[in-house]
């Protein structure tokens, strides 16, 4: 009976000593995937602005995020559904003001309700209140981004042809004044340019915290942008009797038609709303902070 009891016990402490697995920080983009029942369609973009819903990251999650790097609740990371792996972003607690730059490095979160998941320290800087979700603006920085993918294996690298590198050449010159001698040659040798050193990925961001001015804004559901008013109108069509509307706009010569719901005066409303639109078809709608 001992041997019995003791073979369970060193499974167990086997598995106890299971080494991590290997910190490997590498681009990811990845192919159309599915979560919370809605398909999300990853694509690469620098310069995007989104509002909407942060939640915190919960305990349990694994040990890398989705970009290869080492889960750490004590960094300025975040999760997004759709954004290349890795990217910069200024992140804003519309609710006090509070602005901080977060790494984008991991999918998530696993439902259309939230824009964001969060770390903790995140949390904690930009001072939301409780685990409950918080309204903020999410700010993809082109520069920062572009360098953070660079950095980092797997890139999508553009095909530019290069102009030909002609040899460069070294020889040596006679002493001012005087005359080279006479079928004496130069001494040419190629000169290699010395590679650039290839520098590790920057993953842990300084935490400087921006006060700004405080937004708090109404929260929408968004049902789509449209550029031709009867589509928007056969999108307001299949959510019938909730009460959606048309809002267009011109900018220049073009001009949107968004389908919107709202404003809704909690976040259990709009999550409530949200999950009706989504049951009627529009698998694309989300919560937005206007």
């Amino acid at each position: 009976m001992r041997l019995a009891f003791a073979l369970p016990l060193a499974l167990l402490a086997a598995c106890s000593h299971r080494p991590p697995p290997a910190v490997n920080p590498h681009y990811v983009l990845g192919a159309p995937y599915q979560a919370g029942g809605v398909w999300y369609y990853p694509h690469d973009s620098y310069e995007s602005e989104e509002t909407g819903l942060a939640t915190v990251y919960s305990p349990d999650h694994p040990e890398l995020t989705g970009g290869g790097e080492a889960f750490d609740q004590t960094v300025l990371a975040a999760a997004h559904q759709t954004l290349q792996l890795p990217a910069i972003a200024r992140l804003t607690n519309l609710e006090n003001g509070l602005q901080v730059l977060v790494r984008i490095n991991d999918r998530g979160p696993a439902t259309p309700h939230r824009l964001v998941e969060v770390t903790r320290r995140t949390a904690t800087l930009l001072g939301f209140s409780n685990d409950d979700a918080v309204r903020v603006r999410l700010e993809v920085l082109p520069a920062e981004s572009h360098a953070a993918v660079d950095a980092v294996p797997g890139a999508p690298k553009l095909d530019l042809a290069a102009a030909p590198v002609g040899e460069v050449e070294q020889s040596d010159l006679p002493p001012p004044g005087s005359a080279e001698p006479s079928g004496a040659g130069s001494n040419v040798v190629p000169v290699q340019e010395p590679a650039a050193p290839v520098a590790a990925p920057i993953t842990q961001l300084p935490e400087t915290v921006v006060q700004g001015s405080p937004d708090l804004g109404q929260l929408f559901i968004q049902l789509g942008t449209f550029h031709t008013y009867a589509y928007a109108n056969i999108q307001r069509a299949r959510v019938a009797g909730l009460g959606a509307d048309i809002v267009s706009t011109r900018n220049g010569r073009t001009q949107t038609h968004r389908v919107i719901i709202g404003p809704l005066a909690t976040v259990q409303e709009a999550d409530m709303v949200l999950d009706q639109v989504l049951q009627s078809g529009v698998t694309d709608a989300r919560i937005v902070v206007e």
